[in-house]
């Protein structure tokens, strides 16, 4: 919700301010309350009172961290990751497979995971939890809806839709969790402050993953040794409900649920060891893209006969747009001038040679559907290839155009653009393109 017209009614009132501070505090909005006093104070400067909470929220912080007293709710994360781990282990059981024996776990295994995330956001913040139940029962309802139209494709293509609608559910699970997070109408910092700590996660998770794999190896190597081979079922318990755990672990470790996205600490820790990684990448890439480009007229008809090489393009395009995010910095006070500088003519300059890249895959796309017959897979890579595009051209001309806004400020709309269109054009590819090719 918004403070603005209270705290202008209350700019006098020393305790109504205080009073309307605590019930921000309390339904955890003290990022909304402290930019809407600071849009006051613009307003007002020689307002004492505005002038002096001005001050109090700029050298206290408005939310207790982590690292200053509150500590990750492993109470209730592992007994939520445990059951996860062990209702994936369920799914995966070889006889629960869908058409075409695609296992069910493939596509219940994200909504679940991320019921229990929204789970464990809602019960340990103790707030939206109206919130949290309509994203749960919107994703029941998608996943009802995306089975129910799988027997409406016809034969030759079911096969595709069965794929490509587990892997935008994935998508859209991950959406549901920032919805609770955010809200359906958030503002651009919050939306990229959760793309920012997705990413966290993701890291965060590959490393347990990693970890759980070396521990899996030694205990297999143990039973080994003494020539036990375990069954088939326990192998299944300790890969996939192992792997149910990670997601939730990560999401407890990175993530504080009684601060809102943007009022997560970003300045220390894994977080800044991910940002100072991602901007260290970003030359790298550039060097890749490069050298890409210069080698591509040589091979040039590859990508128009070889479907694999589309598909390795597209998943290039995703790991930039990652990229790029983990890159851009949530405030220029993180970096010295000369830094900031060279890291924006570097997203300039990967962005650049991406849309290069990515028109040249789309051009070979296109070729392929003018010359054989449109597919649900042809349509679903056109679809994002246009939205990737349209984001890094959008994200150049934001760039280079004079504005007095930060130029970090400018590209996060960009990314916050770029989550809705993803999670629109996820539910189109799961609601309408079945309908298409039926």
């Amino acid at each position: 919700m918004t403070y603005l017209q209270e705290i202008r009614d209350n700019k006098n009132s020393p305790q109504q301010l205080e009073a309307l501070f605590q019930a921000a505090r309390s339904r955890h909005e003290t990022g909304q309350f402290s930019a809407d006093l600071n849009s006051c104070w613009s307003d007002e400067p020689d307002n004492l009172l505005l002038q002096a909470w001005y001050y109090r929220l700029q050298n206290a912080s408005a939310e207790p961290r982590r690292g200053e007293g509150i500590s990750a709710n492993w109470k209730l994360a592992i007994p939520l990751a445990v059951l996860n781990g062990l209702i994936l282990w369920v799914l995966s059981s070889p006889g629960l497979t869908f058409i075409h024996q695609v296992p069910w776990l493939f596509w219940l295994a994200a909504p679940i995971t991320a019921g229990f995330i929204i789970a464990f956001v809602t019960l340990t913040a103790r707030s939206h939890h109206r919130r949290s139940l309509a994203v749960g029962l919107a994703l029941a309802l998608i996943v009802t809806a995306a089975i129910l139209l799988l027997y409406l494709v016809a034969a030759r293509s079911s096969m595709d839709y069965e794929i490509l609608a587990a892997l935008h559910l994935t998508l859209l699970a991950w959406a549901g969790v920032g919805v609770t997070l955010v809200g359906l109408v958030s503002d651009a910092d919050n939306r990229f402050a959760f793309l920012m700590k997705s990413l966290e996660v993701f890291i965060v998770g590959g490393v347990y993953l990693i970890a759980g794999v070396v521990f899996g190896g030694i205990t297999l190597g143990m039973f080994a040794a003494l020539s036990i081979e375990l069954p088939e079922i326990l192998m299944r318990l300790i890969a996939v409900g192992g792997a149910g755990l990670i997601p939730i672990l990560a999401v407890t470790t990175i993530y504080d649920p009684l601060a809102e996205p943007k009022d997560q600490d970003f300045t220390q820790g894994l977080s800044k060891f991910i940002g100072t990684m991602m901007r260290l990448l970003l030359p790298l890439t550039l060097g890749v893209l490069v050298i890409y480009l210069f080698v591509i007229p040589f091979n040039f008809f590859q990508p128009f006969k070889n479907r694999d090489l589309l598909i390795i393009y597209n998943a290039m395009l995703f790991a930039i747009m990652g990229l790029l995010v983990g890159a851009t910095p949530i405030s220029l006070d993180q970096l010295s001038p000369r830094l900031g500088s060279g890291l924006r003519s570097g997203i300039l300059a990967v962005s650049a040679l991406a849309i290069l890249v990515s028109l040249y895959a789309s051009s070979a796309i296109l070729y392929r559907t003018i010359t054989g017959v449109i597919t649900i897979n042809r349509l679903t890579m056109i679809g994002w290839n246009v939205i990737n595009i349209s984001l890094l051209v959008l994200m150049l001309i934001r760039l280079l155009k004079r504005s007095p806004q930060p130029w970090n400020e400018r590209i996060k709309t960009i990314f916050s653009l770029g989550a809705v269109l993803y999670v629109s054009w996820g539910l189109f590819v799961i609601l309408v393109m079945p309908l298409i090719f039926r």
